[in-house]
């Protein structure tokens, strides 16, 4: 007797699954790029200037995205909860003899996530610009603190400390390539783990309490516990980019190198990059870095029309005024929502023409 055999049937990738195969290729391409050609190949002034201040940046944005632009709690808190890390990190390295560098941003994290705690009890009972003010109020006093307490600063009377030696695992952390990729492997581990944060329960239940706290609690979510968590969770990852900001960025911890302006900053990258997003964060950072330094390039233009090297900076907070006035107006999802629509128009194009 003779058997029929029949083929099986040729299947298609789905739209979806072509779109998660060219994703999984562009990451891929991106991750070697940036842990392999940009430390071959980027000059110290790139590494120093613009990488690890973008990588940083991003990474404080992310703190306070989960916080914010997650969990609806306002703050202007960002950089005092920075400094936190800074100082917590830097005394357990010096303090603690033989304590590991990745394990002492770990634990500077974590303190941090507790000191994030307590100045959020207040959002517990206040919300909106009263809370702004009570997180503003964490700037102001822990800037007080390290400043009055010398213990903060191992009793130098300078106050400005050195950033304690880096290294990892005997690998030392001496060249500004090396301090590129400690910034880019913590910076990455710390975006798939917000990343995935963001769509667990936790992240629901964040987006739950952002979008109307008083429904949220009708379904039997815990509103303190889960604003506690944002707190606690968006002050461990600044506690980090601020033990980052310090160690490699700046060489030095100092209270003055976490001041109110930079909190405004960290304020800008989530609104221009884009509230409730990952990527959002990268793309309002990378403006933050870049607009100055596009700025003092085009000093040559800008003085034939009558503005000198002394406006510049003047120049720079009146367009940040203005295009966060835009956003918020025009789009407020920020640059996220730009780039997700012409992404988005890119894919139709063929079917739009």
């Amino acid at each position: 007797m003779s058997s029929t055999r029949f083929a099986a049937p040729l299947t298609l990738p789905s739209a979806g699954g072509r779109r998660r195969l060219q994703l999984g290729i562009g990451l891929s391409l991106l991750a070697a790029i940036a842990f392999v050609a940009v430390p071959l190949f980027g000059n110290d002034y790139w590494l120093n200037a613009i990488l690890i201040p973008f990588l940083v940046l991003s990474l404080a944005g992310l703190g306070l995205n989960l916080l914010t632009g997650y969990a609806g709690q306002l703050s202007l808190g960002s950089a005092a909860f920075m400094s936190v890390g800074a100082y917590a990190s830097y005394n357990l390295v010096v303090r603690v003899p033989g304590l590991p560098l990745l394990a002492g941003l770990l634990l500077g994290g974590l303190i941090t996530g507790v000191v994030s705690v307590l100045f959020g009890l207040s959002s517990l009972r206040i919300k909106g610009f009263y809370l702004i003010v009570s997180t503003l109020a964490a700037q102001f006093f822990v800037e007080w603190i390290f400043t009055r307490v010398s213990w903060f600063s191992n009793d130098d009377s300078s106050g400005v400390l050195s950033a304690p030696r880096m290294a990892v695992l005997g690998w030392e952390i001496n060249t500004p390539a090396a301090r590129y990729l400690l910034v880019l492997g913590v910076v990455t581990a710390l975006f798939l783990f917000a990343a995935s944060l963001v769509k667990s329960e936790l992240g629901r239940r964040w987006t739950a309490v952002r979008d109307m706290d008083t429904a949220a609690r009708v379904i039997g979510i815990p509103i303190a516990r889960t604003k506690l968590l944002a707190f606690a969770l968006s002050g461990f990852v600044l506690g980090i980019a601020g033990a980052l900001w310090a160690f490699a960025y700046l060489g030095t911890v100092e209270p003055h190198g976490f001041d109110l302006n930079l909190s405004f900053q960290v304020l800008f990258i989530i609104i221009l990059g884009g509230m409730g997003s990952i990527g959002g964060n990268f793309l309002g950072a990378a403006f933050i870095v870049l607009l100055p330094i596009v700025l003092s390039h085009a000093a040559g233009a800008l003085a034939a029309i009558g503005i000198d090297a002394a406006q510049l900076q003047n120049l720079q907070k009146i367009l940040f005024g203005t295009l966060i006035i835009v956003f918020l107006i025009k789009e407020p999802d920020g640059l996220a929502r730009l780039v997700q629509v012409a992404r988005q128009r890119q894919r139709d194009w063929p079917l739009r023409a």
